[in-house]
């Protein structure tokens, strides 16, 4: 019996594996549109993220407002950054969640994987509090 729990959890963790990899931040340099922010679908509020490793900078749209700011890098292989923003009004409740929520996970320290999920190719930056789903802009 332990033996096929054992067998069990080993091809879960080697089946997310292939699904789920470690990113080289090099390979991120452009626009990424937000798509999914805690398991919910937030397209429409247009928050983009631009990576700019070569310089290790992150810019891009909370929902609210332009965002800027030097990436860091741990030892364990997570990301962070105080993001400054501009200060323009939200238009509405869900847009200033996206955006708070947006720049917890920022300043929380989060890992980058390459995914696919919902059928899309894309990347997933996981914090403490957050997990956002990413697609690259222009590619289909």
């Amino acid at each position: 019996m332990r033996l096929k729990k054992w067998l069990l959890t080993a091809l879960t963790c080697s089946t997310a594996l292939l699904y789920a990899q470690n990113i080289d931040l090099d390979t991120l340099t452009g626009d990424w549109h937000l798509r999914v922010m805690d398991g919910y679908d937030v397209r429409k509020v247009r928050a983009i993220l631009d990576f700019q490793p070569q310089k290790m900078k992150l810019e891009g749209f909370d929902a609210c407002n332009r965002i800027s700011g030097t990436l860091l890098k741990d030892a364990n292989n997570t990301y962070h950054s105080q993001l400054t923003a501009t200060k323009m009004a939200c238009r509405g409740q869900s847009f200033i969640i996206v955006s708070t929520r947006l720049h917890e996970a920022i300043a929380e320290g989060f890992t980058i994987k390459a995914e696919k999920r919902y059928g899309v190719d894309g990347i997933t930056l996981k914090s403490k509090s957050h997990d956002l789903f990413l697609k690259r802009m222009g590619k289909e």
